[in-house]
């Protein structure tokens, strides 16, 4: 969080309001535990600018994120408040917090490994992960679909217990 502001009270306040807005794909997590909430400064006109990072280019969440820290920071009494979008530092799925990867976890989605660094050779078959089912915990887990309900998830299952599950894909 970066601080200019005369009054550190409200923009403490006003962190607070925006840490607790919820991602409206994994409503499990606030945009603070999945990492996209990124800066909140006021400025000397009273005008709350908080700056959010898209998950991926296109994200369609953007737009009902944006519309959400409004509405949660004008509910809050901040009567002007205005939203950016920071593409620097770029969102990694290495941005969700433990409490974000455990409340996916404890919401039966697999959460993400470590996401690759450097130049990412092309693979045209899915992605061989080490992935642990949320539900029994086996490691005996098979993709399905490398495309789940959003574009961030794959779909997997259980050999163990044979449920599906989703698993956010790391990058």
């Amino acid at each position: 969080m970066t601080t200019e502001t005369v009054n550190p009270t409200a923009l403490e306040h006003a962190w607070r309001v925006a840490s607790e807005v919820t991602d409206p794909e994994l409503p499990m997590l606030t945009l603070a535990d999945l990492g996209v909430l990124r800066d909140l400064r006021q400025n000397d006109d009273g005008t709350v600018v908080v700056a959010i990072t898209p998950t991926y280019s296109g994200c369609p969440a953007m737009a009902t994120m944006r519309d959400d820290l409004v509405h949660r920071l004008t509910d809050a009494g901040f009567e002007s408040v205005r939203v950016r979008v920071q593409l620097s530092p770029p969102w990694t799925t290495d941005s969700i917090t433990e409490n974000g990867r455990k409340a996916l976890s404890d919401n039966g989605i697999s959460p993400p490994g470590e996401a690759p660094r450097g130049p990412i050779a092309l693979q045209l078959m899915p992605t061989r992960r080490a992935i642990q089912c949320p539900q029994c915990g086996s490691g005996d887990t098979e993709v399905t679909s490398e495309f789940g309900s959003t574009a961030c998830k794959a779909l997997y299952r259980c050999r163990s217990c044979r449920e599906p599950f989703d698993h956010i894909k790391e990058h």
